[in-house]
């Protein structure tokens, strides 16, 4: 069960409209928490908010928008500029343009770094700030095992989910003593509709596949114990891709995204 005293009383969820995101909404608000729900299509987002607000008796507000656009950020500050945000959620961060590097264009891989860095970024210092002032509050920042070892695919989202690490691990070290828990929890592969609908393969043999409710859950057990936590399911593959050895690293890397991707 979440702090609703010390989280509370609401909870921001960036990305947060169906797989882990619409769970942490889900699990949050079985606590208690109200919420306000971001994410790019009006359709799902709606979708959870309304199942939220009927199965938990919370208040659900949404926003639907880009989190590329810079305007974004004022339209989810504004919203709650009359609330009491105790919680933030990051867990928008995707891959929204992978492929290698030469090949691709850098206004595509620009907007990886727009969605996963800056959009991160400002919200972070916006609703970091008064949890500081109040002595409370927690900060989740969904992370990725593709920041432990760079591949073909993910050059640069494996780059930003790396820096994602890294920032958390500051801005722990900035806020513990001032009574606000930061943790990036660290995701491995993940059944969520997005991955579903994107076709990747779930059935490579050695390869943990997580629940979308067991990584809410387990994300918002460990937010005490930041600032980095891996999913228990990931915490083998950390180790492995932290030998030394990272040119064999790589390579054995990118044989497995070559199982798991689907061919284009």
């Amino acid at each position: 069960m979440t702090d609703l005293a010390k989280y509370g009383p609401w909870a921001v969820i960036a990305g947060g409209s169906e797989g882990v995101g619409a769970e942490f909404a889900d699990q949050l608000a079985a606590d208690g928490f109200n919420l306000l729900l971001v994410a790019r299509k009006p359709g799902p987002l709606e979708e959870t908010a309304e199942q939220v607000r009927s199965t938990h008796g919370v208040e659900v507000r949404t926003v639907s928008a880009d989190l590329t656009d810079p305007a974004a950020i004022k339209q989810i500050t504004d919203t709650t500029a009359d609330v009491e945000v105790g919680m933030l959620i990051y867990n928008a961060g995707a891959n929204s343009y992978g492929g290698p590097f030469l090949k691709g264009e850098l206004d595509g891989f620009q907007g990886v770094i727009d969605l996963n860095v800056t959009a991160m970024l400002a919200l972070t210092h916006h609703y970091a700030r008064p949890m500081k002032e109040r002595g409370r509050g927690g900060i989740i920042l969904i992370g990725s095992l593709a920041g432990y070892v760079g591949c073909t695919s993910e050059s640069i989202y494996g780059g930003v989910k790396a820096f994602s690490r890294i920032f958390a691990e500051g801005l722990w070290s900035e806020l513990r003593e001032y009574g606000v828990d930061v943790l990036e929890f660290v995701l491995g592969l993940t059944r969520t509709p997005a991955m579903v609908r994107a076709g990747l393969n779930f059935d490579v043999p050695g390869v943990a596949v997580t629940e979308p409710a067991d990584a809410a859950r387990e994300a918002l057990a460990a937010i005490t114990d930041g600032p980095v936590q891996v999913i228990a399911s990931g915490a083998k593959v950390v180790e492995m891709r932290s030998t030394p050895d990272r040119a064999k690293l790589v390579l054995g890397t990118e044989k497995v995204m070559r199982m798991m991707v689907p061919h284009k």
